[in-house]
């Protein structure tokens, strides 16, 4: 599977953008998917992660109640909701994908097999 991410831009500190990640190839359905981030001078950190059939989802603490992850299988897109952006949520974000039959999202980056190049997010204060 390819992936393609976009939708990042600058913004100022409280706005809102989503990202979306298009995959091509083969069947969509069969991926969990996560978003990670990576400031610069950081490493890459896991942000949300979706089950196949989007039933189940999870976030880092830091974007609880402000991130919302989610995913259309018909269009063959994941999308990151991000509302109140801090400064501190700058950084590369990149999805990724694993097929698997569980619906558990692991939040480690060597778990997932495909990756899109990235988007790149700037919040500004």
């Amino acid at each position: 599977v390819q992936l393609q991410a976009s939708g990042g831009g600058l913004v100022q500190a409280g706005d809102s953008l989503r990202l979306s990640c298009a995959a091509s190839g083969r069947t969509f359905s069969r991926y969990a998917v996560a978003w990670f981030r990576q400031a610069p001078g950081k490493e890459r950190e896991f942000v949300a992660g979706i089950s196949r059939s989007g039933g189940t989802t999870n976030e880092v603490n830091s974007v609880k109640g402000r991130f919302t992850i989610s995913r259309d299988n018909a269009k063959n897109t994941v999308y990151l909701q991000m509302n109140s952006l801090k400064p501190e949520d700058t950084a590369v974000y990149y999805c990724a994908a694993r097929e698997t039959i569980l619906s558990y999202t692991p939040d480690r980056d060597s778990r997932y097999d495909y990756w899109g190049q990235g988007t790149l997010v700037t919040v500004s204060s």
